[in-house]
């Protein structure tokens, strides 16, 4: 199905939120994280306070608001995988993919950027941990829902976890790469491969669990 056409206001929004969003990167990663204020965020993009405080509500949303969409697309891989397919296998296909900056060849230098600015900052450290928490949580619900599990089973939990766990590997392998000089397409080959053999590592253990009934 078609993605329905933005209107005008919407448009509007979007690139006002894109604005800001793109100031904040690069004062961000000029200056640090906590050495930039909201105020100058602000004063940059010609906008007000209230309005980056409208669309980004914390000033850490800044550097992660694009992460509620990943999450909305991975849940969406396990939801809607074919007939007989684990979610492991459903899980393996979308985190293989190269998304975001990692797939563009030629911003190598923005995202090295990007992983020094967080790996500096604890308060950012500190928001991807509880983004990865959520992550976690969220597909368990999604497992415990399917699978008919109690609420207190831990096997949804356990296969979530494992999950989530190979993408944060994948996201602190791929900063530390990036930030030692690694590039497209050396890299995401790299990941892929480190992706494959998580999967693997895990697959013993996951690949008969969660299996869509036909």
């Amino acid at each position: 199905m078609a993605t329905p056409e933005l209107g005008l206001r919407e448009r509007k929004k979007l690139k006002t939120r894109q604005l800001i969003a793109e100031t904040a990167r690069a004062l961000f990663t000029e200056r640090g994280f906590e050495a930039v204020t909201v105020a100058e965020i602000a004063r940059t993009a010609d906008v007000s306070e209230k309005t980056v405080f409208n669309y980004f509500p914390t000033k850490e949303d800044l550097v992660y608001w694009r992460l509620e969409s990943f999450e909305a697309e991975l849940l969406a891989a396990i939801r809607d995988r074919a007939p007989g397919e684990s979610a492991l296998g459903a899980f393996a296909r979308f985190i293989l993919v190269p998304r975001g900056l990692l797939a563009q060849g030629d911003r190598a230098e923005q995202l090295a950027g990007i992983a020094r600015m967080i790996e500096s900052s604890p308060a950012l450290l500190a928001r991807e941990q509880q983004v990865f928490a959520r992550y976690t949580a969220a597909l368990a619900a999604v497992l415990a829902e399917e699978t008919g599990a109690d609420p207190d089973d831990p096997e949804p939990w356990v296969a979530a976890t494992a999950m989530i766990g190979v993408h944060r590997a994948l996201v602190a392998r791929s900063r530390s790469r990036v930030v030692a000089g690694a590039r497209n397409p050396e890299l995401a080959d790299d990941l892929r491969e480190r992706g494959r053999r998580a999967v693997a590592l895990i697959e013993g253990g996951l690949t008969g669990y969660a299996v869509k009934p036909s």
